[in-house]
């Protein structure tokens, strides 16, 4: 191969490289949460008492993170506040969702409820000041 033809070729693979970095690096929501990409989240919610919130993916549910609301570490499930989980699986629509998204999710595979994570990765995305 002749010196001309191994530069076309290495522009045209740093090129593509830089063009697959910079659309890997778009945001795909806003600060305030008010787009995310998952359509199957529930738009962020419009709740004075919280302005930070972060959405559980293995709860399905939106958290209030806002270190100043008295609602900091509750989670959020039919507009309203529960300040557990054992009193969020008492709401008998949720346990209802929840069954029915876990009946869904066995057929197509499932998860191993063993391997949770968190941080970067773990399916939780958080939305808000």
């Amino acid at each position: 191969m002749s010196m001309g033809k191994t530069k076309t070729v290495m522009t045209g693979i740093l090129s593509t490289a830089v063009l697959i970095g910079i659309t890997g690096c778009s945001s795909s929501g806003t600060a305030t949460g008010n787009s995310n990409s998952n359509s199957d989240i529930p738009p962020v919610p419009d709740d004075t008492n919280c302005t930070n919130w972060e959405w559980d993916d293995d709860d399905g549910v939106w958290e209030c993170e806002d270190s100043n609301s008295r609602y900091y570490g509750h989670y959020f499930y039919g507009g309203k506040y529960y300040n557990s989980k054992s009193s969020l699986l008492k709401n008998t629509s949720y346990k209802k969702q929840q069954q029915s998204s876990s009946s869904s999710s066995s057929v197509s595979g499932g998860s191993d409820s063993t391997n949770k994570s968190s941080g970067f990765g773990s399916g939780k995305k958080s939305y808000g000041g």
